[in-house]
């Protein structure tokens, strides 16, 4: 019997009484209710942030420096051979439009206002000389349209679909036809004594005008895109070369290091590593500057040249056009100037002719200045020369038409050799232009083909290079690591 079963207290010093073990309960049946708290452990880590741990674990030790250091040797020099293949490939690519794309198409662009202003001008040279018009001059008109209308198919063929080359390009598809209709009808009315003859030769001029404001639009088009390739081609690889000395510090750094440490004067492995990261830094400078020198020689003293020379020519076109016209219309396109007895009746073409003349007088000035050898002056100054007996014959045939003496400015302006027609001047003036031109188009590509040339090589070499740097480096540092194994 326990002292609790007498009602009594325990004795001191007894132990104290035990409860009898309860049994565990079963789970009540049914369905059981979770608690809404998940029970959730530890946040798990990002991989980052074990990546991070890891990196300052294993720097902690040598072994573990030396993996990190061979890494980042790796990775810069790798990105010094894919930057410089990045921003020499896009040099590389700028300076082939130089040479094969933007400037052969200016080139075209010019010759379709030529050829246009030539056919322009021999029409209505045909058109004065009646039915006393050669064969060599309709041929020559044929022949400048047919140019003209292969170099539209040219240029078609290398605009940019919805571009507004290609939009100027159809028109003058379109309107070329119509100009041709008009001559057509003016020669055919011409050979009868109609009047009419030359109402249609004029109405031919007026939609011919609106062609050459056309081409020279797309002229200038292409001169900007030109410019535009230059200025792609010839920036300094700045983030490259950036890269190029860090890597190349890096390197020397981690050989200096490995030299305090074991005191060995060499690495070959990062030897190699920096002597490949040098080449290719070298190469990338000095290769580039001789490219960039030879693209800004093209440009300064060939093709500056050339957009000086084609402008005299088309200003020798436009006025040989005006001077032709002014016979032909015989006083018919006037304007008026000044008031009161300041008063005064201005022949329009005679007026645009002595425009054209000014500005063919300052591009040829301007053209002997660009010129940098005898062999581009010399064209140009024999361009100056008949340039100046052409003013002199012109105004002699103004003379003999405002005496009224129409056959006599006649056969200064269109008649044979002997007798000294402006026409002869004006062919010689083209001629010299166009020998100048040559000679500019030569020199452009002389120039312009040993800047892009100075870049052969140098992506793929780049690439190369820096593969085996990157090897020599992970080999250097792996040499050290050997040692603690």
């Amino acid at each position: 019997m326990t002292y609790q079963q007498k009602g009594g207290a325990a004795p001191p010093g007894a132990p104290a009484p035990t409860m009898p073990a309860v049994p565990p309960q079963a789970p009540p049946p049914g369905p059981q209710v979770r608690s809404a708290v998940p029970d959730t452990g530890p946040p798990r880590r990002t991989a980052w942030a074990e990546g991070v741990d890891q990196l300052r674990a294993a720097a902690t030790t040598e072994p573990g420096r030396l993996r990190i250091i061979g890494a980042v040797l790796a990775l810069l020099v790798v990105a010094f051979g894919a930057v410089t293949a990045w921003q020499m490939t896009d040099r590389s690519a700028a300076a082939d439009d130089v040479l094969h794309s933007s400037q052969p198409l200016s080139a075209d662009a010019a010759e379709i206002y030529r050829s246009l202003a030539d056919a322009n001008t021999v029409a209505s040279s045909g058109f004065l000389a009646g039915g006393q018009e050669t064969k060599a001059s309709r041929d020559l008109y044929e022949k400048d349209i047919d140019n003209a209308a292969e170099k539209l198919v040219t240029a078609a063929a290398n605009s940019e679909p919805g571009s507004a080359s290609e939009k100027t390009i159809t028109k003058l598809n379109r309107l070329l036809p119509e100009y041709k209709g008009l001559v057509e009808r003016a020669r055919a009315n011409n050979r009868q004594g109609f009047p009419l003859g030359g109402a249609y030769l004029r109405y031919a001029n007026s939609k011919m005008q609106v062609m050459l404001d056309d081409a020279e639009r797309l002229y200038t088009v292409e001169n900007q895109h030109l410019r535009a390739d230059y200025d792609d081609a010839t920036p300094y690889p700045w983030i490259a070369i950036g890269v190029g000395v860090l890597a190349i510090g890096g390197l020397a750094w981690a050989q200096h290091r490995n030299y305090r440490r074991t005191n060995r004067v060499l690495n070959h492995g990062l030897v190699a590593a920096t002597a490949a990261s040098t080449v290719v830094l070298l190469w990338l400078v000095v290769g580039h500057s001789v490219a960039r020198a030879g693209l800004n020689d093209s440009y300064d003293n060939a093709v500056r040249s050339l957009n000086t020379l084609n402008d005299a020519r088309i200003a020798s076109l436009k006025a040989r056009g005006n001077e032709n016209l002014t016979l032909v219309a015989r006083g018919a396109e006037t304007r008026t100037e000044g008031t009161g007895t300041n008063k005064r009746t201005l022949d329009v073409f005679d007026e645009d002719y002595k425009k054209q003349m000014k500005d063919l007088t300052a591009k040829l000035a301007a053209a002997e200045g660009l010129a940098d050898d005898s062999a581009g002056m010399k064209p140009v100054k024999d361009a100056t020369a008949n340039m100046e007996v052409w003013k002199d014959r012109h105004d002699e045939a103004r003379t003999q038409d405002n005496l009224g003496n129409y056959q006599g400015a006649l056969d200064r302006v269109i008649g044979s050799d002997d007798k000294k027609p402006t026409g002869e001047c004006f062919r010689n003036v083209d001629a010299a232009l166009k020998a100048a031109i040559d000679h500019e188009e030569t020199e452009f590509k002389q120039a312009a083909g040993d800047g892009r040339g100075a870049m052969n090589g140098l992506v793929a070499g780049a690439a190369v290079l820096a593969v085996l740097a990157a090897a020599g480096a992970v080999l250097g540092i792996g040499r050290r690591l050997s040692e603690y194994r």
